[in-house]
């Protein structure tokens, strides 16, 4: 359902562009971090690395597309912004546990949100997403696995020159599938795709949320 929105702000670029400082920001750190940190330790006696820790915390944020659409905002000077039930940001921060060489877990709770603002009105389709997943490990440098996700606190919301009501959406169960590459020990780069499905609580409407998503991961 359409809605109007004045004095667009290009927050889609801003968006995209304080996303991207971020996680440059981040990534930069941490490599350096990693250099100082990565250096093969040896015992006196018998000169073996010390094993890496099978239990390990993971930050993530990624970039998402696709799912059913679920209102436009247009603006003032004639554009307009689609939000989808499938995108655009997403966070999430778990454990991550090495079962053995070949075998790994990872658990998460994150969050993922679609928005269009402006000054005067916004439009937001956010939710909570748990995730389980399991991995094969091919070699030292790839992985590839898939679970379960739950999504719990679905819901959109508008308010102001967008105000097109609010609305919740039932719990519900989805599947993952996912494949990294660890460029560092402690930095993963993922690709995944991921099948949701949402149903409105009052009215019953159902939309679809499949959709793909490139995330940084660190691990540490």
């Amino acid at each position: 359902m359409p809605a109007q929105c004045r004095h667009h702000n290009k927050h889609l670029e801003e968006h995209m562009n304080k996303i991207a400082l971020g996680m440059t920001l981040v990534l930069a750190s941490l490599a350096g971090a990693q250099a100082q940190t990565s250096q093969t330790v040896v015992t006196p006696v018998t000169y073996q690395p010390v094993a890496a820790k099978p239990l390990r915390f993971i930050l993530g944020a990624g970039l998402t597309a696709g799912g059913d659409k679920i209102a436009t905002a247009y603006y003032d000077d004639g554009d307009e912004i689609d939000l989808r039930a499938g995108e655009m940001f997403a966070l999430q921060a778990g454990i991550d546990y090495r079962l053995g060489p070949e075998f790994s877990m990872k658990a998460t709770v994150g969050y993922h949100v679609d928005d269009a603002s402006a000054r005067n009105g916004e439009m937001r389709f956010q939710r909570v997403p748990f995730e389980l997943l399991g991995y094969y490990h091919v070699n030292d440098k790839v992985r590839v696995g898939g679970g379960l996700r739950y999504v719990t606190g679905t819901e959109f919301r508008s308010s102001g020159a967008g105000d097109i009501g609010d609305y919740e959406f039932k719990d519900s169960t989805g599947a993952v599938v996912e494949l990294e590459y660890m460029a560092t020990p402690s930095i993963g780069v993922s690709l995944r795709y991921v099948n949701d499905k949402f149903e409105e609580k009052r009215y019953g409407d159902k939309i679809k949320g499949d959709h793909v998503g490139a995330f940084a991961n660190f691990y540490f």
